[in-house]
């Protein structure tokens, strides 16, 4: 742990002092935690570097609630590296590292074997239809979420507001100076924190460098859902990222029936000012607009649902969206790959979604299979292809454990595979982490 974390981990502990108080009439304190261990594998293309990891961690939070509006709330998040292989040594043919196994860690510092950081620490004050929260917070939306494929979310810090009329209607807003990205170990100004991740190419084809050189000071977030009648609804997001972009998300839904529904997304991108920094090389968003459109029909059943979706980004420009803010919620999305740094791109993704009953104790058993192609643009289209991902077929397993006798204990295993298609060089780069791949995750995860 560095000294800035036991600063910050300093500050919980007027909040533990009063846990004592949580008997006294209209004090109430609570702690709660998750304890994590993440098995990752990736096994590339033929000799192409295979990469492990192993960690173990978790989070304790510990919230402290007067008179049932006010709540004082902080969480220490944590991850150690069991070092079962050394993630600094590259693949021999490409150079590169590992994708995924790096983001158990703080991928930033991957000599740093333990991570403390101080992700949550709030005020919150809740009415029946208003709720206002300013601090160190998670916030769930569709492209700023904490996502929960790693070991340390994407957290940030600033001011929430949310609405909830009598009718279910919600509005949300807030602005945050300040992000922690996930799998590293610190918060990071708003322009800092846009490529911690991987940068991928400009549209010259020269490796991008906006990392480090991105200005933006904040992170403004607007939310609606609207129910319009009672089978109609629709939501709306804006993500207005200073002098980056401004990105618009909207996705009404129909209930056809009890057990069917439609629904429609548009996103809708625009740079703002020179997308990060004056000059081009460094800029992060290059583009001046982009839009991704897309659409879902879902039936569900007893204990199962199926579903079908198509996105389509058009060539108008590549759909970007700093990663480093969790995972994008959008139609075509599986587990392990994203559709950002995409333009001219075509997706079509088949969900089923199964609860089996394990024994008589009400156990069971959910599993969610996927199923997915993306027709990219050519890898050697830097303009289209920012990351040069080829076509690839995209097959998921994810299995999650219900234990009626161990109620705490979530169990979960991932199986992944990814195959290339399509007609493009015999260069290890397109393959390496990306494509001709079978990943596997194995996580316990223990809620207290």
């Amino acid at each position: 742990m560095n000294f800035k974390s036991l600063r910050y981990l300093l500050l919980l502990f007027p909040f533990l002092s009063l846990a004592q108080e949580s008997e006294k009439p209209n004090v109430k304190g609570k702690i709660s935690g998750q304890w994590r261990t993440y098995y990752m594998n990736t096994f590339n293309k033929g000799d192409l570097k295979d990469f492990t990891a192993l960690a173990t961690g978790g989070n304790i939070k510990y919230e402290l609630t007067l008179k049932e509006k006010i709540t004082f709330g902080g969480a220490v998040y944590n991850s150690n590296n069991l070092n079962i292989q050394d993630l600094s040594i590259a693949d021999n043919a490409t150079g590169k590292l590992s994708r995924y196994e790096e983001g158990l860690f703080d991928r930033i510092h991957l000599d740093n074997k333990y991570i403390f950081i101080l992700g949550e620490l709030y005020a919150n004050y809740k009415t029946a239809h208003h709720e206002f929260t300013l601090g160190r917070m998670k916030i769930k939306s569709p492209l700023v979420n904490p996502q929960d494929g790693r070991m340390i979310p994407t957290l940030a810090q600033g001011f929430w507001y949310a609405y909830k009329s009598p009718n279910k209607n919600k509005i949300q807003a807030g602005v945050f100076n300040q992000i922690a990205p996930r799998s590293t170990g610190e918060f990071y100004s708003i322009g800092e924190s846009i490529g911690t991740y991987a940068e991928g190419r400009n549209k010259n084809g020269t490796t991008s460098l906006y990392g480090g050189n991105t200005n933006s000071d904040y992170l403004a977030i607007i939310n609606a859902d609207f129910q319009i009648s009672p089978n109609t609804s629709v939501e709306f997001w804006d993500y207005y990222t200073d002098n980056v972009s401004n990105t618009l998300y909207i996705k009404p839904k129909y209930q056809v029936s009890q057990s069917f529904n439609i629904e429609a997304e548009w996103l809708h991108q625009n740079r703002i000012n020179n997308g990060g920094n004056a000059i081009d090389s460094l800029s992060y968003f290059q583009n001046n607009s982009s839009d991704n459109i897309g659409v879902k029909a879902a039936y569900d059943w007893s204990n199962s649902s199926i579903s079908i979706s198509y996105n389509r980004i058009t060539k108008k420009g590549q759909f970007v969206f700093p990663r480093e803010w969790g995972r994008e919620f959008i139609f075509s999305f599986q587990k392990r790959e994203r559709s950002e740094g995409s333009g001219d791109n075509h997706a079509l993704v088949l969900y089923y979604t199964n609860t089996i009953p394990l024994g008589k104790d009400k156990s069971n058993l959910k599993s969610i299979i996927s199923a997915g192609h993306q027709w990219k643009a050519s890898v050697l289209d830097p303009t289209l292809n920012k990351y040069a991902i080829p076509d690839y077929t995209h097959i998921n397993v994810d299995l999650f454990f219900n234990i009626k006798k161990w109620k705490n204990l979530k169990p979960e295993l991932l199986f992944v595979g990814k195959f290339a298609n399509g007609d493009f060089p015999d260069n290890p780069n397109f393959y390496l982490n990306k494509t001709d791949l079978f990943h596997v995750d194995v996580i316990l995860n223990y809620n207290f």
